[in-house]
């Protein structure tokens, strides 16, 4: 029985339908599975974090694999069938939200994790920076996620790719685009292609900041109005244009620039500037 077929399988034993509300594709490429193992790296010596585990096709690889793992879901039916599929000791099935959950409960018990997920499409973004923000004791993040997606965060070059949570995420980990998988292997196939990426989660900083909110919040400014100039965009906030071109000529800055053009130093040294000239 291929993966397909035992996806199909077991919905029908379960009488359960895929949930769009939970965003739920089942993949069912084995080849794809085993090569997120592979180049998430996980070893023995692991204790793996999975966000989302549906059906349990990558919990099945990743309990193989690790030496723990905690599978965080919150559809219950979901949870049901992983209890009754998977005995292994080495498993913890947790019905939670993933939004909600104290990451810290396993990370205090256990050291340091890797996250593996393929994760709901819609709330990407918030589960990515809530795992860089909060300071969990995370070494990488290997994600399914949606090929548009991806290719936004993993941007490595100051183009239209790049968008604020390029910046942020720059700002944590390193990124790259380690599998492409298209929308034919899934279950329900999905609108759109997807990829897989790897997150390092950095042990410091690549730029430093004088205020870190502040950086947060020019990098948000400038891309709420990305069709705008640098200058006219984060002069439409808190700050004049008298100020913001000061900053950008003493940092020899193009004011006709716009928000992807920029990165992630530029970012940081304008703020720079502006918490130093104008207090921020």
């Amino acid at each position: 029985m291929n993966l397909y077929e035992e996806t199909r399988m077991l919905l029908n034993q379960y009488n359960l339908k895929a949930k769009k509300k939970f965003g739920q594709n089942f993949l069912v490429n084995q080849e794809i599975i085993d090569d997120i193992i592979n180049k998430a790296e996980i070893t023995k010596d692991d204790v793996v974090l999975e966000i989302g585990p549906g059906l349990g096709t990558l919990t099945k690889a990743l309990v193989k694999s690790a030496k723990k793992v905690f599978a965080v879901e919150l559809d219950e039916d979901m949870c049901d069938i992983l209890r009754a599929r998977f005995t292994e000791n080495n498993l913890e099935i947790i019905n939670e939200d993933i939004l909600q959950f104290d990451i810290n409960k396993i990370t205090k018990e256990c050291g340091k994790i890797k996250v593996v997920a393929n994760l709901p499409y819609y709330i990407t973004t918030p589960i990515v920076m809530k795992l860089l923000e909060s300071n969990y004791d995370i070494e990488s993040i290997t994600v399914m996620v949606q090929k548009e997606v991806g290719e936004r965060i993993c941007s490595t070059s100051a183009d239209r790719e790049n968008s604020a949570i390029t910046i942020a995420i720059n700002y944590y980990a390193s990124s790259k685009i380690i599998i492409d998988v298209p929308k034919e292997n899934f279950f329900p196939s999905p609108e759109v292609d997807s990829v897989v990426i790897r997150l390092d989660v950095l042990s410091k900083p690549p730029v430093e900041l004088q205020n870190k909110t502040l950086f947060f919040e020019v990098v948000k400014i400038a891309f709420s109005q990305r069709r705008k100039t640098i200058l006219n965009s984060l002069s439409s906030g808190k700050y004049t244009k008298d100020s913001i071109k000061m900053v950008l000529d003493k940092l020899a800055i193009e004011q006709n620039k716009r928000a992807e053009n920029l990165s992630i130093n530029d970012y940081a040294n304008i703020s720079n500037e502006l918490n130093s000239i104008i207090g921020g």
